[in-house]
């Protein structure tokens, strides 16, 4: 609980109306888009500027209050929920686009901005930004900042951190850091705008991002490639890129994605394809027009058993907007949904997929997988029902398995969702022991008194590694 001088003080930098201790508010800010995971907080507070994330800071350090902020809470690794209580501090009221300069192709913003509004505001300018989660209609730039999130486009473009120039960012004891600037080079010291980018909220507490933008590709094309068989679609995936090609955007759905995407979004998908890649090109018309054939001739060369090239872009964005809804189409399915990630090398995607299935069919559980095929980005999805205890320890104990897989095969156990709870006890198995130990330092360096964000990536206990048989 917060005693009578701290609200008092915290409401006197943010004015009454934004430091909430209601229920409502609480309970609210208790959980994120994570499934069967909820702490309440003590108290939320809305800042509007910088200075008074500083000050708030401040009365945090002096009174030990944990920190967590947030900004829609669409957050799949529990990396927003207050698990030690404190104080939720939520980033919308600072949501202004500060600046867009034409002249260097930067954008200023303030992190409650949403990704989503923001895209298409520079669009409307003629510039691009790349990144584009799948939830960048709710998501926020701050959020994207804090997980380093990827989307669609990160084949070719790349994820948030190749697109964050600088930040403005207030440190656990109230100092403000400034990182970086509207600067193609700059090598003055270690890199402290790549190091906060992806820290979940951690290290510093960002207020202000200075963004690169790029010049909006010409025209897009957009194809559909249509597999019975799984290896076909990842020799596909592997061959394109061989060619010297990189498409924007690569996708690949598995056969019960296929079924439950098509049954929610009602695009024609038939259901008895292993595999389903969304493949778009963007740029130059006569690159465009150049990819996309050679595109359609490694598909066909791969046996792949129909080829569809949207005819204009409202068929093009059927496709996409189908592959964006695949978690919102398989959670119609069963209570709970739990959204993973794991990436291994883009060779290795229809071995990541196969193993998949062979390990939802040992645990009996249901799990579909899509992704981002061109970068071996994976989301394995389980369909369960949070009152189910046993079956969803079963469901837990696959995702085990499948991290332990993605390692085994050269990957990762998350390519853009984060650490936060969820992975905490899986991360030594990636990063080591000298990892593990390198990363605390960092995090004792930024907040000594551990307020920001605690109980996030350092699990108390690594998870016991899974013996993985396989033929």
């Amino acid at each position: 609980m917060l005693n009578e001088a701290v609200v008092r003080q915290l409401r006197e930098i943010v004015g009454e109306k934004y430091f909430r201790i209601d229920q409502e508010a609480l309970i609210t800010h208790s959980y994120d888009g994570t499934p069967m995971l909820q702490a309440l907080p003590d108290g939320v507070i809305y800042p509007e500027s910088t200075e008074q994330v500083s000050e708030i800071m401040k009365i945090a350090s002096s009174n030990l209050i944990p920190i967590v902020t947030r900004g829609s809470g669409s957050n799949l690794c529990g990396g927003t929920v207050p698990l030690q209580g404190g104080i939720v501090m939520v980033m919308h009221r600072m949501n202004k686009i500060i600046e867009v300069d034409m002249e260097n192709l930067t954008a200023t913003v303030q992190p409650g901005v949403i990704t989503g509004q923001f895209i298409t505001h520079v669009e409307g300018l003629g510039l691009f930004y790349p990144p584009d989660p799948s939830s960048m209609k709710i998501s926020t730039i701050g959020g994207n900042i804090a997980e380093c999130s990827g989307g669609l486009r990160g084949l070719k473009y790349g994820t948030t951190k190749d697109y964050v120039l600088g930040l403005t960012a207030v440190l656990p004891n109230g100092a403000i850091l400034r990182t970086g600037g509207k600067l193609t080079k700059d090598v003055a010291g270690y890199d402290l705008t790549k190091l906060l980018v992806g820290s979940e909220g951690t290290l510093a507490v960002v207020t202000e991002a200075i963004l690169k933008l790029i010049p909006q590709p010409k025209t897009k094309k957009t194809m559909v490639a249509m597999y019975k068989d799984i290896y076909g679609a990842a020799r596909t995936v592997s061959k394109i890129i061989k060619n010297q090609i990189i498409p924007a955007t690569l996708e690949i759905l598995d056969n019960p994605t296929i079924r439950v995407v098509d049954d929610f979004a009602k695009i024609g998908l038939p259901h008895d394809m292993a595999a389903i890649l969304i493949i778009e090109q963007d740029g130059e018309p006569e690159v465009v027009e150049r990819d996309i054939e050679k595109i359609r001739l490694i598909c066909k060369e791969e046996q792949a058993d129909r080829i569809d090239v949207a005819a204009d872009r409202e068929e093009a964005e059927k496709l996409l907007t189908a592959r964006r809804s695949a978690f919102t189409a398989l959670a119609r399915l069963r209570p709970t949904t739990m959204l993973e990630d794991a990436t291994v090398p883009r060779s290795k995607i229809a071995d990541m997929i196969l193993r998949t299935n062979a390990i939802a069919q040992k645990y009996d559980v249901n799990i579909a997988t899509f992704g981002h095929a061109g970068d071996g980005n994976l989301h394995p999805t389980a369909t369960t029902d949070a009152r189910d205890h046993e079956e969803v320890h079963r469901v837990e104990e696959a995702f085990a398995e499948i991290f332990e897989a993605a390692i085994e095969l050269g990957g990762t156990i998350t390519g853009e969702h984060g650490v936060g709870i969820v992975k905490a006890p899986y991360l030594e198995w990636k990063v080591g022991e000298a990892g593990i130990d390198v990363m605390k330092g960092i995090k004792a360096a930024f907040d000594p008194l551990n307020i920001l964000n605690p109980s996030k990536i350092f699990a108390k206990e690594t998870k016991k590694r899974v013996v993985v048989q396989h033929g």
